[in-house]
């Protein structure tokens, strides 16, 4: 690794402008985006995939080799990621910074509490939950209604048994009342954190968010609480992106770390702004598949923002095309060209969808060792007949140089094909539109049921006054459906609103569907048991 200082001067930061955590960390001074702020923008570059499946898709990995091999190739480039959840590194995935020759170090820091901005999110949420029963307990002057207060607490860990818990137990505690628990990365701070522009603009949005309603059906909202300040200063750290490097020495912002499954799945605003006034490519991610990660970043982040995406990287493989297709998890590695040929479809559908925001695509094939040339030929001549370009990455092995025939690809996209970036739906029409737009020309679903729940929740938003804020959806990352096991390009299901809820600070309106979960759960062997620390401080097990 090289010295954060060295990595920091490649793009031109000064070093009063780095606030250090070690030799190989920092975060960046708001003082750096003041100086740079009249700089032309680099050209925004979106990393996304098909569904995900067991057997992994390497979005991030392909992110990370990509950003390597244009930087070698000669085009300053800056990748800007989000921060790992301890939740999922203690639980199904793993470390979340890449691997092999593509990958973002100190990894081990990264995935474990980095420069703790997660640590600080989590804080600033519950100070809020504590400033609410704490307000009950001592007269409730804003004559809250225990039944309707909807914000919840969190932590960054999975923990099944948090979804439902009772507060207040015992006598001199509180009023008791019913409530629950969600991922950090769900928490609405996160989606606060990562779409503020600065501190200023951060501090508006946390007192704009509704924490409850009253007795008379009113909004009651942090700012009424008193919690603002109290929260700033938590987060006052947490809002500045931070800057490590990749294997190879390029620059990698990462900051915010919000799930895209069941939160809006993109790293910060402030973090993506830096990134482009330092590169001439920046190289960016959203979680999951194009159907939840990209949809999010194009209706919510960009419009939010005022960014224009230039192109989009479509990360598929041939194991979980064949997944897709109807393969058995544990025989992904034998040859299947039937299955294969069947998956193909979830890939073309995620290729057409993405040419619905007018963004240029280029899929990229991202190589396993015992992927058959025949196997790879074949998506690559679906590729062709559809006339979208392609390039097998072989990143994780070869790091930068593995990326070489991708990183071509994509500028020649850059240079040949012009954006015309456009969001799926306009903000004027109603919520029900908004959500029933996604699921038919997105999901490719038939239509959509609301719970009564669903339907209540639905008025008071819009009778509170925010009935053109966007959609944030929640739904399974396995199927464009709500049905985890609807795999492949189904089409003519029923999606399934269980609950809507109002997010007014992040300025969207969450759509939970199925039975998608705020606090997932441990798999039954979590990757925490294969996990150990020795002597000197080495861990084993993380990746």
């Amino acid at each position: 690794m090289k010295p954060i200082m060295e990595v920091a001067g490649l793009i031109g930061v000064e070093e009063e402008e780095l606030e250090l955590y070690g030799r190989y960390k920092a975060k960046l001074s708001p003082s750096l985006y003041e100086r740079v702020k009249s700089r032309k923008d680099g050209k925004l570059v979106l990393v996304t995939a098909m569904n995900p499946t067991p057997a992994g898709e390497g979005k991030t990995l392909t992110t990370i080799g990509l950003a390597q091999a244009l930087n070698a190739l000669g085009h300053k480039t800056v990748a800007a990621l989000r921060e790992p959840s301890l939740g999922p590194c203690f639980g199904m995935k793993g470390g979340a910074t890449g691997s092999g020759r593509a990958q973002i170090v100190p990894s081990e820091d990264i995935n474990l509490h980095f420069t703790g901005d997660l640590h600080a999110i989590t804080s600033a949420h519950n100070l809020l939950a504590a400033m609410i029963d704490n307000h009950m307990y001592h007269g409730n002057a804003l004559r809250l209604n225990p039944q309707r207060i909807v914000w919840k607490r969190a932590m960054d860990m999975n923990d099944r048994s948090l979804r439902g818990i009772v507060t207040g137990l015992g006598e001199g505690n509180g009023t008791v009342r019913e409530g629950s628990f969600l991922i950090t990365t769900a928490s609405e701070v996160m989606a606060v954190l990562c779409l503020s522009e600065d501190i200023e603009d951060l501090k508006q949005r946390l007192g704009r968010m509704i924490i409850g309603y009253s007795q008379e059906g009113e909004p009651v909202t942090a700012a009424q609480i008193g919690a603002v300040e109290a929260m700033a200063i938590l987060l006052k750290d947490a809002v500045k992106p931070n800057l490590v490097q990749a294997l190879e020495g390029t620059p990698v912002i990462v900051h915010g770390g919000p799930f895209a499954n069941i939160a809006h799945g993109c790293s910060s605003v402030i973090g993506t702004r830096l990134a482009l006034k330092l590169g001439e490519i920046v190289v960016t991610e959203a979680g999951f598949g194009a159907d939840l990660g990209a949809e999010k970043f194009m209706d919510i982040k960009c419009r939010q923002a005022g960014l224009k995406p230039e192109a989009a990287v479509l990360v598929v493989t041939v194991k979980a095309l064949k997944y897709n297709g109807g393969a058995a998890k544990d025989r992904l590695h034998e040859p299947d060209m039937q299955a294969l040929t069947a998956g193909l479809a979830n890939m073309k559908r995620h290729v057409e969808n993405l040419k619905k925001f007018g963004v240029p695509a280029v899929v990229a094939v991202n190589h396993f060792a015992d992927d058959l040339p025949e196997e790879v030929e074949r998506v690559l001549g679906e590729c062709r007949a559809m006339q979208v370009p392609a390039a097998v990455s072989t990143v994780w092995a070869e790091g930068g140089t593995g990326g070489r025939e991708l990183a071509e690809a994509l500028v020649g996209l850059l240079e040949e094909n012009a954006s015309s970036y456009r969001p799926l739906y306009e903000l004027e029409t109603d919520i029900r539109s908004k959500i029933g737009t996604i699921v038919r020309e997105i999901y490719r679903g038939a239509g959509v049921e609301y719970s009564p729940s669903a339907l209540r929740s639905l008025a008071d938003i819009e009778k509170s006054g925010y009935g053109s804020v966007p959609v944030c959806m929640a739904k399974t990352q396995y199927s464009f459906s709500d049905q985890p096991r609807l795999l492949g390009a189904p089409e003519g299901f029923t999606v399934q609103v269980r609950e809507i809820s109002l997010s007014a600070g992040a300025g969207f309106a969450v759509v939970q569907t199925g039975s998608i979960m705020t606090m997932p759960g441990l798999p039954k062997s979590p990757a925490a048991e294969h996990m150990s620390i020795d002597g000197d401080g080495k861990i084993s097990g993380l990746f």
